[in-house]
């Protein structure tokens, strides 16, 4: 499975973006999608999930902020991101698996990061 994410870009706080997600290959292998940022300095951590059956997962610090869709006929996922901060401010990656959740070593196909930046 190969992903390819797009969207990334230079924002000012409370601004919106939306960041997509594109699956080729043996999509049939996998069962969902979902996205990790990293922040400089900082670990990988996770942000939001989607299955197939679209049911979501999303961290404490996105919730009410960011939604994750996906449309199946395309094999995308889409993150909307409103009223950005400087703190989602990262390296955003996409990534795919069998398994739906929040821990990155469930995920076994990932994408190369898109820059998301937010100025104050």
């Amino acid at each position: 499975v190969q992903l390819q994410a797009s969207g990334g870009g230079l924002v000012q706080a409370g601004d919106s973006l939306r960041l997509s997600c594109a699956a080729s290959g043996r999509t049939f292998s996998i069962s969902g999608m979902g996205w990790f940022r990293q922040a400089p300095g900082k670990e990988r951590e996770f942000v939001t999930a989607i299955n197939w059956s679209g049911v979501r997962y999303y961290a404490d610090s996105v919730k009410g902020r960011f939604t994750i869709s996906r449309d199946n006929t395309k094999n995308t996922v889409y993150l909307q991101m409103n009223s950005l901060k400087p703190e989602d401010t990262a390296v955003y990656y996409c990534a795919a698996g069998k398994r739906i959740t929040g821990q990155e070593d469930e995920y076994e196909y990932w994408g190369e990061g898109t820059q998301v930046t937010v100025s104050s």
